[in-house]
C-alpha cells in the first residue's frame, strides 16, 4: 500500500516509492489510500514530526478531532476556491506553492525536529484563523500593524495610527511558540498560513542601509558594528572600534560569509535567510506573498480571511525603499569571489521563492 506523507500541516508530500503532487490529487480525489499527516509532537524538549492517519477527503474538508467554529475558515475558503475556476491571483499563488514544494523536495534530504524557538516568528490570529510568519525588511511592520487591528478586539482601527515601535513590542501579538503542543498542532493544521518574501539581495541591502547607515540605530552599531570593524577592518581607528557606526557594505559582506560568524551565534533576524526564519520545507504555507506584489497579495489574504471590511493594508509610498538598481550599486565594490560566497549563503531563498540570480553579479 502506498502512503502519502504530508509534512506538518500541509500538503507537501513524498511517496514511499514515487512522488506526486498530493494536494492536487487529494482535491480531485484521485486516490483513496490513507494520508499520513505529520504533525508537531513533543520529543526530548523539542517538537517532532508525529504521523497519524487521515483520509484524503478528511484532509480536504478539514475534519479533525478539534472543535471548529461554524462557517468557513480562510484555509477552507482557499481550498474551495482552488477547486473552482481560478483567478489570475489564485493561479499565481498555486504556482508559487507548487514551485516551493518541488524545490523543497529537490534540495532537502533530511527533516529535522522543530522546537518552540523555530515557531517564534509565526504570529497567531485566533479570531480569523491566521498564522503569519514575519520576515524583517519585507513589510513586516505594516503586517504586524494589520495583525494588531485584527486581534485587538477594537482597540486599534487604523494600522498607520499604531507607532512602528509599538508594532514590534513583544506581547502585543501572540507567537505560535507560546502555545502548548496540542494547540500548536491544531493551528498548524487548520489555520491559513502565510509568509511574505522579497528578492534576497534587495532585502539584505535594505537591512544594511537601515541598521548601519542610520545614525539613530546606535544599538546595532554597538552590538554588531564594533565587532565587524574589529574583525574585518585593517588598522581601525579607536573611535570606530568604540562606536561601530561606519561599517561599509563590503565589511558587512565579509562578516556574513565569515564561518566564525554563525559558529558564534545565529544571524540577526534582519539578515537571516527566510528559509531559516519560517521553515517553508517543514511548514506548508498556503499563501506565499511577495514584496513585489505586496498590495495585491495582501488584499488576497484579507479577503480569504473575510477581513477586507475590517482593515485595509497600508499603501506604501516610501521613496527611499531599496530597489534592484540600488542594490546593484552596493555590489559594485564586492569582488566576484565574495559575491559568489554571498550568493551561496542566500541561494536557497533565491531557489525556493523563484528569484533569478541578479544580472549585476560577476559570477558568469
Amino acid at each position: 500500500m502506498l502512503f502519502n506523507e504530508f509534512i506538518l500541516s500541509g500538503r507537501h508530500c513524498y511517496f514511499c516509492s514515487m512522488r506526486l503532487q498530493c494536494h492536487l490529487l487529494a482535491e480531485r480525489k484521485h486516490f483513496k489510500t490513507p494520508c499520513i499527516l505529520s504533525l508537531v509532537y513533543p520529543k526530548k524538549n523539542g517538537l517532532d514530526l508525529f504521523p497519524f492517519t487521515l483520509t484524503a477527503s478528511e484532509q480536504i474538508s478539514g475534519r479533525d478531532s478539534f472543535p471548529v467554529k461554524s462557517g468557513r475558515s480562510p484555509l477552507q475558503t482557499l481550498q474551495e476556491n482552488d477547486q473552482l475556476e481560478q483567478s489570475a491571483v489564485q493561479a499565481t499563488m498555486q504556482g508559487r506553492r507548487e514551485l516551493l514544494e518541488e524545490t523543497c523536495h529537490t534540495h532537502t534530504r533530511k527533516r529535522r525536529v522543530l522546537g518552540p524557538e523555530d515557531l517564534r516568528h509565526l504570529i497567531v490570529d485566533d479570531k480569523h484563523k491566521l498564522l503569519y510568519c514575519y520576515v524583517p525588511k519585507v513589510a513586516c511592520t505594516n503586517w504586524k500593524r494589520v495583525m494588531m487591528v485584527l486581534t485587538g478586539d477594537g482597540r486599534y482601527r487604523e494600522p498607520l495610527a499604531i507607532p512602528a515601535n509599538e508594532a514590534h513590542i513583544a506581547g502585543n501579538l501572540r507567537s505560535l511558540s507560546e502555545y502548548s503542543t496540542a494547540e500548536i498542532n491544531k493551528r498548524l493544521r487548520t489555520y491559513l498560513k502565510f509568509v511574505f518574501v522579497r528578492e534576497p539581495f534587495e532585502r539584505l541591502v535594505s537591512a544594511y542601509r537601515n541598521k548601519f547607515t542610520r545614525s539613530y540605530n546606535t544599538a546595532f552599531h554597538k552590538r554588531y558594528g564594533t565587532k565587524i570593524i574589529q574583525r574585518h577592518r585593517a588598522d581601525p581607528q579607536a573611535e570606530a572600534l568604540e562606536k561601530g557606526n561606519d561599517v561599509s557594505f563590503e565589511e558587512f559582506v565579509y562578516y556574513l560569509v565569515d564561518p566564525q560568524t554563525q559558529r558564534e551565534e545565529p544571524f540577526n533576524e534582519h539578515w537571516e535567510r527566510v528559509h531559516s526564519l519560517c521553515h517553508p520545507c517543514l511548514i506548508h504555507y498556503d499563501v506565499v506573498g511577495k514584496y513585489e506584489t505586496l498590495a495585491q497579495d495582501s488584499r488576497y489574504i484579507l479577503k480569504l480571511a473575510g477581513a477586507e471590511g475590517e482593515v485595509k493594508f497600508p499603501a506604501t509610498s516610501k521613496s527611499t525603499r531599496t530597489t534592484g538598481d540600488m542594490a546593484a550599486k552596493f555590489f559594485d565594490n564586492i569582488s566576484p569571489f565574495y559575491q559568489k560566497k554571498l550568493y551561496n549563503l542566500y541561494r536557497m531563498d533565491f531557489l525556493l521563492f523563484n528569484y533569478s540570480m541578479p544580472a549585476y553579479l560577476k559570477l558568469r
